[in-house]
């Protein structure tokens, strides 16, 4: 049996804008993929957190989340994740005590460390660069309001989250291995720095890792770009409306909306850009079910990972829920069919 067939997969939805669809359209299309997403038998679906950025419309995760796990009912839901350094740890735990009494054994609770993307957001969260230095005392207050042991407020407790137990997740931005190690925390990784770097943090993590009560044992959920279709071609156009992004975001200073690929295509851009934008393709994994499931083999086989969570976006919104369709497939999930998925 191939190791792809044993991992549990699970999905990341940033809500991601489209040229010609708003923001509450983009926040809906979010639920409704999450249907979809348990139709096809994906393990988890996981919501993000973004400020003031035009290509995202998922700023309240905790809220969002809500709405996908009533809208589903064996899906389990939460954050990829909650920037803790933008919120008061106390309001954090009484959100996810909320979510996990609403909706017992489904919640999840992924938490990262960055703060705002430009000195104006964090202004107006009333944060600064400087208080994601503190992630592991933040993170560590927070897990304390749910076991009632957190001692930076005496006499103040979280309701209703004091005594539920609401699985914790460390997002690797910058110390975040490290950070999940010492928590005895399982972790989220993504090759952002290519797949050495990856591969180099997760035996750091595994081999500083310090059993909790919220942990036995390390757990690694890799992350990354997934985009399956009938060509490899297919597959490689679906990745260009994401590229395109962030190739304007480094040139720009802002992450817009998806364009089509179309669009893209007929766009000039500067060489910076283009150099940018060729950047942005390199070391994501698409192709034909065959090419995907040797790459899934080799990645999977290198990192040890117990889980993999998918971050496709693209503009195309039913060519994106056709390769999640067809990675369920190669992967061995427990699916309907096609007509079915389409119809929750």
């Amino acid at each position: 049996m191939s190791i792809a067939a044993t991992t549990p997969f699970s999905v990341l939805d940033r809500s991601r804008t489209r040229e010609g669809h708003d923001g509450p359209q983009a926040l809906r299309d979010t639920v409704r993929f999450a249907e979809r997403i348990e139709a096809l038998g994906y393990h988890r679906f996981w919501v993000s957190e973004h400020h003031s950025v035009p290509g995202v419309a998922g700023s309240a995760p905790a809220v969002l989340a809500a709405a996908v796990a009533a809208a589903t009912s064996t899906l389990r839901v939460g954050t990829g994740g909650v920037m803790l350094p933008n919120h008061q740890p106390l309001v954090v735990a009484e959100q996810f005590g909320v979510l996990e009494s609403l909706f017992p054994g489904r919640i999840d609770m992924g938490l990262g460390r960055s703060v705002g993307f430009t000195d104006g957001i964090r202004r107006a969260l009333g944060r600064d660069k400087q208080d994601a230095d503190d992630f592991p005392g933040q993170l560590a207050e927070l897990l304390g309001y749910f076991t009632g042991t957190q001692t930076a407020h005496p006499q103040v407790h979280a309701r209703p989250a004091e005594g539920l137990r609401v699985p914790a997740f460390v997002l690797a931005t910058g110390k975040g291995a490290r950070v999940a190690a010492e928590a005895g925390l399982p972790l989220v990784i993504a090759a952002v720095r290519g797949e050495d770097a990856m591969l180099r943090a997760i035996e750091g993590y595994r081999r500083d890792f310090q059993p909790s009560g919220w942990g036995e044992r390390p757990y690694v959920v890799v992350s990354g770009t997934v985009a399956v279709a009938a060509t490899t071609e297919e597959a490689r156009r679906l990745l260009l409306p994401e590229a395109w992004s962030t190739a304007y975001s480094r040139t720009h200073g802002t992450f817009p909306p998806l364009r089509s690929v179309d669009a893209i295509l007929s766009t000039a851009m500067t060489a910076r850009e283009r150099t940018l934008f060729e950047d942005a393709l390199r070391g994501q994994l698409y192709g034909t079910e065959d090419e995907v499931a040797a790459g899934l083999e080799k990645l999977l086989a290198r990192s040890g990972a117990d889980e993999y969570l998918v971050t496709t976006s693209t503009y195309d919104r039913a060519a994106l829920l056709d390769s999640y369709r067809r990675l369920a497939a190669l992967t061995g999930l427990t699916a309907l069919t096609g007509r079915q998925a389409d119809s929750t």
